[in-house]
């Protein structure tokens, strides 16, 4: 299992990538049970009222959450990708510049295996 986590503005998303071998979410909607690489992670956008309320660069942002959206992949590669776009994509729905977002990949919870930006 690997922890992608997107930090940025004081606040921080992290999803998570099951990869071959390991036991994916088994819920309606998530992806054929077949696929190698699994990804998982909240969605969100911001709202005028309601939601959760999270700082977000020094501001109260109102932030309201959909189902994760769980998706298969062929490979490790495709997988950390798309993880990579999707953390910054719920950045920018809540007004952060998607290219400020510091991505991490951390194996196991612990051990980096990787760092990007």
């Amino acid at each position: 299992m690997l922890l992608v986590r997107g930090s940025a503005a004081g606040t921080t998303l992290t999803g998570t990538v099951y990869e071959r071998g390991e036991d994916a979410p088994s819920f309606k909607g998530a992806p054929d049970e077949d696929a190698p690489y699994v990804w998982v992670c909240d969605e969100f956008y911001e709202v005028e009222s309601g939601g959760l309320v999270q700082r977000v660069d020094g501001e109260d942002v109102h932030v309201a959450f959909e189902s994760p959206m769980p998706r298969g992949f062929d490979t490790r590669e495709q997988a950390l990708a798309a993880a990579r776009e999707h953390v910054r994509t719920q950045f920018a729905r809540i007004g952060v510049d998607a290219d400020a977002v510091d991505i991490s990949v951390e194996r196991d919870h612990q051990r980096p295996c990787e760092r990007a930006t």
